[in-house]
C-alpha cells in the first residue's frame, strides 16, 4: 500500500503509547484517523491533539474485548468516512505472576483485550474491508513476547503467540483468496508506553483478588519497568509500522537485538532443549 493520502486508518488502544503513535504518524501522512480506546478522558485528549494538527478524526470510546462494542466501532467508522484501509488491532493490557496463581480473572481481562480484542476487530473489519475491492493493510500488535517467553508472564505472552499464530494464518488467507489486503504483525520489545500501568483501566468486574506481595514478583515487575523506560520512543515504532505497511514487510521487529533471543528460542525447539530465559545484551 503506497497511497495514504485521504485514506482511512482505525487505531485501538489509540489514546496513549503506541496506539496515538500510530494515529498521529497516519495523520501525518494525509489520513483519516478513527481513534478507538476504553480510556475515556485520554481519548479526548488524544482527539483535541490531531485535531489541533488539522486531521479528520473520529473518536469512539470502545472495549475491544466486547464484540457489539467494536462493531458498533466499525458502524461509526463507516457511517464517518465510508472506508477503512489501515486497520490496527493495538489495544493491549498487561498482568504479571506466576503462572499457577493467576485468576480466571486475570485470564479473561488480559485474553479478553489482547486476543479477543484482535478477534473481534478482525471479524468487524476484515468482510467491510474486503467489499471495498481496494488496497488495504491489517497490523495486528504482537510483541516480542509472542515470539519468546520469560517467566512470570504466562498470560501475556499466551495472548501475544496466540496473536502471531492468528496474524500469520490471516496473511496466508488473504493471499491464498487473492485479496488486495495484506496483513503485518508488529512484536516491539521494551517500548516506553504506560502498559505497566495496565490495570488502570481494569473493569471491575475483572477485579483479580487481592495478594501478599511477592518478592520474585515485585523484582520481575521493577526489572521490567526499568527495561520499559529505557526502551525505544512510540513514534520509533510507529515508523517501523508504516514503512511496513509501504513496503508490505510481514514482520515488523523493532528491536534487532532480540533477534538473538529469537533464534535460541527457535534453535532450542529443534533441539528439544527446555526453555530458558535469557534477557538480550
Amino acid at each position: 500500500m503506497r497511497e495514504f493520502k485521504d485514506k482511512v486508518a482505525l487505531v485501538t488502544g489509540a489514546a496513549s503509547g503506541i496506539g496515538f503513535a500510530l494515529a498521529d504518524r497516519f495523520a501525518s501522512v494525509g489520513m483519516k484517523v478513527v481513534l478507538a480506546d476504553v480510556e475515556e478522558s485520554a481519548l479526548q485528549a488524544a482527539e483535541r491533539t490531531l485535531r489541533g494538527k488539522g486531521a479528520p478524526v473520529l473518536a469512539v470510546r470502545t472495549d475491544v474485548a466486547d464484540a457489539a462494542s467494536v462493531e458498533a466501532l466499525a458502524e461509526r467508522a463507516y457511517e464517518r468516512f465510508g472506508a477503512v484501509h489501515v486497520l490496527c488491532n493495538n489495544a493491549g493490557v498487561g498482568v504479571g505472576g506466576l503462572t499457577w496463581e493467576h485468576s480466571l480473572e486475570d485470564w479473561r481481562w488480559v485474553l479478553g483485550v489482547n486476543l479477543w480484542g484482535v478477534i473481534h476487530g478482525v471479524r468487524s473489519f476484515v468482510p467491510r474491508m474486503l467489499a471495498q475491492a481496494s488496497e488495504g493493510h491489517i497490523v495486528n500488535t504482537a510483541s516480542v513476547a509472542g515470539l519468546v517467553t520469560a517467566p512470570h508472564m504466562a498470560i501475556y505472552e499466551a495472548s501475544k503467540h496466540a496473536v502471531v499464530a492468528l496474524t500469520e494464518t490471516l496473511r496466508m488467507d488473504l493471499e491464498l483468496t487473492g485479496s488486495l489486503l495484506r496483513a503485518s504483525v508488529l512484536c516491539p520489545g521494551f517500548v516506553q508506553t504506560r502498559i505497566s500501568d495496565s490495570e488502570r483501566n481494569r473493569p471491575t468486574t475483572l477485579a483479580g483478588p487481592e495478594r501478599p506481595a511477592d518478592p520474585v514478583q515485585t523484582q520481575m515487575r521493577e526489572l521490567a519497568r526499568a527495561q520499559i523506560a529505557a526502551g525505544i520512543s512510540s513514534s520509533e515504532v510507529a515508523a517501523a509500522v508504516l514503512e511496513a505497511i509501504r513496503d508490505d514487510h510481514f514482520w515488523v521487529l523493532t528491536h534487532p537485538r532480540f533477534k538473538k533471543v529469537i533464534r535460541l528460542r527457535m534453535e532450542g525447539i529443534l533441539e528439544g532443549t527446555p526453555p530458558r530465559f535469557e534477557l538480550p545484551g
